[in-house]
């Protein structure tokens, strides 16, 4: 479903991995109201590509751009990897910030596209000027799409998590209200061009770019940009990291994800589909409840686990079940609204 939403794997960048070995093609279709969606895999036939896959991506058998497919799937996931959302690396909590925002607006999943290979040919080039084999002019032309793109993202980071305050410090009081009634649960952004007064994230970023110039030859890459900022998840005006009790960061985790799903909800009145990816034995029974009690007032949800009694027992009562076993031709479904 993740790959319907998003034209990506949650567990992996690496396309190719999605594969099943041996075979040349893996294929993700699904039916959305009167859509049809469609993500395919090819593993090139020659050589000197096989270290990639050739994405094809349609919607109602129109080849669209993987931007296209949140217009028809929204997804909330939440994953055993998001367990390390906050004592993790900076990268999770970007790709998660990323792609609420890109979920949200399209316009900022383009500013993510043109920014990735605007930083691309930067470094690339940054390492040529270093070898002296390349001149810094040759900079220039990608420094205006760095700078737009780069201060659309940064802008669109803010705003996001603007809109986020309140159903994150709601969902917050609502799992752990005592705590919430000490503190609130907030985000906040991290950057490495914070803007002087006045100023917009575009021009803090360009003036940040002039100071490290020399600095970035020496290092052969762009040293500053939303590709190095953070989120920090702040209880009391102190960074969770720092502090949090495992059960802290649990909370704080599934708030923000009941946050998600309520501001994707209050969008357009339409839930997105809750993905929960082997998650239940990672949470105590408090913390279960309440997840059980938020599925159970949803229009779908999937749940998956290795372990069908890690379900709460009111949730096993109202689910259909499925079990995949492998099989020597492939994963078999079993089960379903008949068994």
């Amino acid at each position: 479903m993740a790959i319907l939403a998003w034209g990506h794997s949650h567990r992996s960048t690496n396309d190719p991995e999605l594969i099943r070995w041996g075979d040349d093609v893996a294929r993700v279709e699904g039916a959305l109201g009167g859509d049809r969606l469609e993500v395919a895999l090819v593993r090139p036939a020659s050589a000197a590509s096989a270290g990639g896959a050739r994405k094809r991506i349609r919607v109602n058998g129109v080849a669209r751009r993987a931007s296209a497919l949140g217009g028809h799937l929204r997804v909330v996931l939440f994953a055993p990897e998001d367990m390390l959302l906050i004592v993790g690396s900076p990268t999770l909590r970007r790709a998660t910030i990323d792609r609420l925002a890109a979920g949200l607006w399209p316009a900022y999943a383009d500013a993510l596209a043109t920014y990735g290979r605007a930083l691309q040919q930067r470094n690339s080039l940054l390492r040529l000027i270093r070898e002296e084999t390349a001149d810094r002019d040759q900079l220039r032309s990608w420094d205006e799409p760095f700078l737009t793109a780069g201060g659309e993202i940064v802008a669109g980071r803010h705003r996001l998590l603007a809109e986020l305050a309140a159903p994150l410090a709601a969902a917050h009081a609502e799992i752990a209200p005592d705590e919430a009634a000490a503190a609130a649960l907030g985000l906040r952004y991290l950057t490495n061009a914070p803007p002087a007064p006045g100023e917009s994230p575009r021009d803090a970023l360009a003036r940040r770019l002039a100071e490290t110039a020399a600095k970035e030859v020496w290092n052969g890459a762009t040293l500053i940009g939303p590709h190095r900022d953070d989120v920090a998840f702040d209880l009391a005006d102190r960074d969770l990291a720092g502090f949090a009790s495992r059960g802290q960061q649990r909370t704080a985790i599934l708030a923000l994800k009941l946050a998600e799903l309520d501001l994707l909800t209050a969008r357009d009145g339409r839930p997105p589909l809750l993905l929960l990816d082997d998650v239940f034995s990672e949470l105590d029974p408090a913390r279960r409840s309440h997840l059980v009690r938020r599925i159970a007032a949803l229009p779908q949800a999937f749940v998956t686990t290795t372990t069908l009694e890690d379900l709460d027992a009111a949730l096993r009562a109202i689910a259909t079940t499925w079990e995949v076993r492998a099989g020597a031709g492939g994963a078999q479904l079993l089960g379903g609204p008949a068994r």
